[in-house]
């Protein structure tokens, strides 16, 4: 099991989470329901990534963190940010 760094963000009554080591969102009804699809694909993309030779994993970078956290600033005071850690 890993340790990821994961954004979570509520926008437009729903949760995003972004893991900051690879990229991989999940999205849900509930921060746990965004976390939980979060983690199966951060699971399905470690088969993925041990089975095949063209696959590679980067981390977020700050300006697409930057996108993450402001894609729609004109409802930017009814967003929630939660920084957390998860392990899958």
């Amino acid at each position: 099991m890993n340790f990821y760094t994961v954004v979570l963000r509520k926008n437009s009554g729903y949760w995003v989470a972004l893991c900051l080591e690879n990229g991989i969102v999940g999205q849900g009804n509930s921060q746990e329901d965004a976390i939980k699809k979060l983690k199966e694909a951060i699971e399905s993309f470690e088969v993925v990534y041990e089975s095949e030779s063209n696959i590679y994993k980067s981390p977020v970078s700050i300006d697409e963190l930057h996108e993450f956290l402001f894609v729609e600033e004109k409802e930017q005071d009814l967003e929630i940010y939660e920084l957390r850690k998860v392990y899958a």
